[in-house]
């Protein structure tokens, strides 16, 4: 710890640069080069473009024979244009570093520097895996995992950074802990007409409004109480002028859900939905469904030793170990914990002093650069706790 401790400035300086020159998901170029030379020349296999993208996969070979874990980090920014005024605020317009992976990719970098230090002394393999594209469906996990590269992994671990508590607190949460996703477009085909006239028109836009507030009662009448679920209708496409019924209108939406069940079953009423409303309306519905990440999932076991573990560091800079509620937000790490035992933790990093907090994907979100450590240092625990059982 003491090492990571003598390299905490390193980690900001990385995250500063990080920040200032955010790419978008599938156009990580430079991000990618730039991480590919910190490593360069150093006793390390590097893996670049893994799973046909901008993933980079970087494999150190302990000393001994052993178990072979992989510490993930992300790397891709946000269409977001940046509000927070800071120094070392995007150049790139339009372009921003809204959710962390600048931070989660400065920890991961220097603590895999450390680890390298330390090789000889590791009983088993490390692959760091830097994965693009995590902000955009498929996302850049599935890619890299379906290349092959990441199949001899025994474990997989990632952390990610959240201003829902301050620095310094960890949090865990065994079993589904966030949510699956999906996205729906539907288009309403009726009849148009004049608008004193309805009788002569079906109205896709009464139609699809019906069927906006209808969309709710599958949350609230058909998925168990005790299940999480959410469902958001995003845009509602029916501009046209006052007298004058709309034809067609089309509609956009997410699904969020915690388990594979609630999943199954509003894809089923959403269909069922759908169809009624062609009944009732005498419309023509064409309904896409499209599937986006699925519910992260983690391992009991290794969530119960990375919470005895951090529970039991006694480390000055990681001061509580917390449970933490289930998230309706989504993540690809949720591909690796479905490929291999994971688990995905959450470090604190609401930055001090400050009036108002803003959450992940707000143009004015930054955190404490005091968290970088505090996710390095979590992440290191979880290595030595995870060789150590298994030597």
């Amino acid at each position: 710890m003491k090492m990571l401790e003598s390299r905490k400035d390193e980690m900001i300086q990385i995250r500063r640069h990080l920040h200032e020159y955010p790419e978008l998901s599938f156009q990580e170029e430079k991000t990618a080069q730039y991480i590919e030379s910190f490593y360069r020349g150093k006793d390390v296999e590097i893996q670049t473009k893994a799973g046909g993208g901008y993933g980079i996969i970087v494999t150190i070979n302990g000393n001994k024979p052993g178990k072979t874990i992989g510490l993930r980090a992300d790397f891709d920014a946000l269409p977001i244009k940046e509000e927070t005024g800071l120094p070392f605020q995007s150049k790139n317009d339009g372009v921003m570093h809204a959710c962390g992976h600048d931070g989660h990719t400065a920890y991961l970098m220097v603590l895999a520097d450390c680890l390298i230090e330390l090789k000889d002394k590791l009983p088993g393999t490390i692959k760091i895996i830097h994965q693009p594209a995590e902000e955009k469906p498929p996302g850049g996990a599935k890619g890299m995992l379906e290349s092959g590269l990441l199949g001899d992994l025994d474990g997989v671990f990632g952390i990610h950074l959240l201003p829902h508590a301050p620095s310094g607190v960890v949090s865990w949460r065994s079993g589904y802990s966030m949510a699956g996703m999906a996205h729906f477009h539907l288009h309403v085909q009726g009849t148009g007409g004049h608008g004193s006239s309805p009788h002569l028109a079906n109205d896709a836009i009464v139609a699809g409004s019906y069927f906006v507030t209808a969309l709710q009662t599958i949350v609230s009448r058909r998925l168990n109480p005790f299940d999480l679920g959410v469902i958001t209708v995003g845009s509602f496409d029916g501009k046209g002028v006052s007298n004058v019924i709309r034809d067609s209108i089309e509609l956009e939406g997410d699904v969020r859900y915690m388990t594979p069940e609630a999943q199954q079953l509003t894809y089923k009423e959403l269909n069922r939905l759908v169809k009624g409303l062609e009944a009732m309306f005498d419309v023509k519905c064409r309904l896409t469904y499209t599937q986006g990440y699925p519910s992260l999932y983690n391992d009991p076991e290794l969530t119960l030793l990375a919470r005895e573990s951090l529970e039991g560091m006694n480390d000055p800079d990681i001061i509580q170990v917390v449970e933490s509620p289930p998230i309706s937000g989504s993540e690809d790490f949720s591909y690796f914990s479905q490929a291999v035992p994971g688990v995905f933790l959450f470090a604190g990093c609401r930055p001090k002093n400050v009036e108002q907090v803003y959450s992940n994907h707000h143009p004015k979100f930054d955190i404490d650069e005091d968290s970088l450590l505090v996710a390095a240092k979590a992440m290191a625990q979880l290595v030595c706790a995870y060789f150590q059982i298994n030597e």
